[in-house]
């Protein structure tokens, strides 16, 4: 069956290795017309979304030795959740989402898109004007409008790429698929799934009683940042894993992201530069199930940190790794999902039209959210292979992939400007008091027959939590 003829949960069912038959084990309902869009977004969402619940499902029945459970998806809590960000409240406060320095410039020859949410980005951006990164942000905002308008994009690109800072020219998707950096990807799976180590089945304790937690025992070893990566371990920490984030803390995270994405885990900080950090890392890697890596390639293999490494230091280990833009010559580059929807060509199909208006944007970060899905589908497929057949495993995926997913595989027409009602989101929403205050957050979307609701706990501070794994 070709792409075309596929639904989008077939096709991301079938790039996960899953049976074809399981997907007839999903209803899908709710609310019509959300994530408007005139790519298919909510298709991209419901998938995803889909797809990790039925892996989800599918774990649990291994473990249950019973048939895999029915799955629900329901858009409405799948666009609440894909919107998770701006849903949140900080004891009443809305979290702060882009930066002033963030956001589209016109240039000589078109757009650039710059991410600089991060104060390291902001001073990296600034320093190749030659200001200070204490400079005001109005004062900022003004000389960086003057000093682009009269470059190239490409230029612009080269120039704070090399400073250190973050940004994007725009493209089309046509010119994005003839570069080499789009060409890269062509061919490539949704999702990369390799064998990497011969490993003895691995069986987790059966399960009993609801709700039906088919993560339960699995220890996850969570070193990722900012959305997609924390999507796919909370997912995780959701259906029962004992994840524990570790940060570096030379390089705090955003407490905002934190409070949205941090529920059902706990935090520790780790230099693994430093004789000690590594030592810890060693002592929790000696006894971890899996290890999910959202940093770019090469930032954590300088510590020797590799999928085989890892998986040879740790026999039947699943790894987890996502990047922003998968293969090629931008792989080792840092990126957002901003980033990657205006090189990719995506903010170029959602602009409005008007030559002097700037290219827009998805109703949502939808490729942030939707490769973290899949990244934790991709988890728990893992898992429920190492059941019957062991081995070490390694599942890899890009938000440059998942946009080319968006653009050229999912069935819809992209000519369609959808104009869906507008919906009130409270029935996906809940509050929850904690170390951080009282959260505002929406609630899981992954739902299956006896799955959780709710995460167990509330995110805690950064770092706060003890360098251990929890007592069986």
């Amino acid at each position: 069956m070709t792409h075309a003829r596929m639904s989008g949960t077939e096709q991301a069912w079938a790039a996960l290795g899953g049976g074809p038959a399981l997907p007839a084990r999903i209803e899908t309902g709710g609310p019509e017309g959300l994530l408007p869009s005139r790519l298919p977004v909510m298709e991209l969402a419901r998938s995803a979304v889909a797809v990790c619940s039925l892996a989800a499902a599918e774990l649990a029945a291994r473990r249950t030795g019973h048939a895999v459970p029915r799955v629900r998806v329901d858009d409405g809590a799948v666009a609440t959740a894909f919107t998770s960000e701006r849903h949140l409240r900080i004891d009443g406060r809305a979290p702060t989402s882009f930066a002033p320095l963030s956001r589209f410039w016109r240039t000589a020859d078109g757009w650039v898109r710059t991410h600089a949410n991060y104060p390291h980005r902001r001073a990296r951006l600034l320093a190749t004007l030659g200001l200070p990164a204490d400079t005001p942000d109005g004062i900022a905002v003004d000389a960086v409008a003057a000093s682009f308008a009269g470059r190239r994009g490409s230029e612009i690109e080269q120039t704070v790429y090399a400073a250190g800072g973050l940004a994007v020219a725009a493209r089309t998707p046509e010119e994005w698929a003839a570069d080499p950096r789009g060409a890269a990807l062509t061919g490539t799976p949704l999702v990369a799934r390799d064998r990497i180590g011969g490993a003895p089945v691995r069986r987790a304790a059966a399960l009993t009683g609801e709700p039906l937690l088919p993560a339960a025992g699995v220890r996850v070893l969570d070193l990722t940042r900012v959305i997609a990566g924390p999507v796919a371990t909370r997912t995780l920490a959701l259906l029962g894993a004992d994840v524990l984030r570790i940060d570096a803390p030379q390089l705090p995270e955003s407490p905002d992201a934190h409070s949205d994405t941090g529920f059902g885990k706990r935090s520790v900080e780790l230099d693994l530069g430093s004789r000690s950090g590594a030592a810890a890392f060693d002592e929790l890697l000696a006894d971890a199930d899996v290890v999910v890596i959202g940093y770019r390639p090469g930032a954590v293999e300088r510590f020797g940190l590799t999928p085989r490494s890892l998986a040879a230091r740790r026999p039947g280990l699943v790894i987890g790794r996502l990047s922003a833009w998968g293969h090629g010559p931008w792989g080792q580059r840092r990126g957002f999902d901003s980033l990657v929807q205006v090189a990719t060509g995506i903010a170029s199909v959602e602009a409005t039209d008007g030559a002097e208006r700037p290219p827009g944007a998805l109703p949502a970060q939808a490729l942030d959210h939707g490769t973290g899905y899949l990244l934790a589908a991709a988890v728990l497929r893992a898992l429920t292979e190492q059941h019957d057949e062991g081995g070490s495993r390694l599942a890899t995926l890009s938000l440059a992939r998942t946009a080319a997913w968006l653009l050229d595989e999912l069935p819809a027409r992209r000519e369609t400007e959808a104009t869906g009602p507008s919906y009130d989101p409270e029935k996906w929403l809940t509050e929850t008091d904690g170390p951080l205050g009282r959260l505002r957050h929406a609630l899981p979307p992954v739902a299956f027959d006896g799955s959780p609701t709710d995460w167990s706990r509330p995110p805690g501070p950064l770092g706060a939590d003890a360098t251990a794994w929890l007592t069986a």
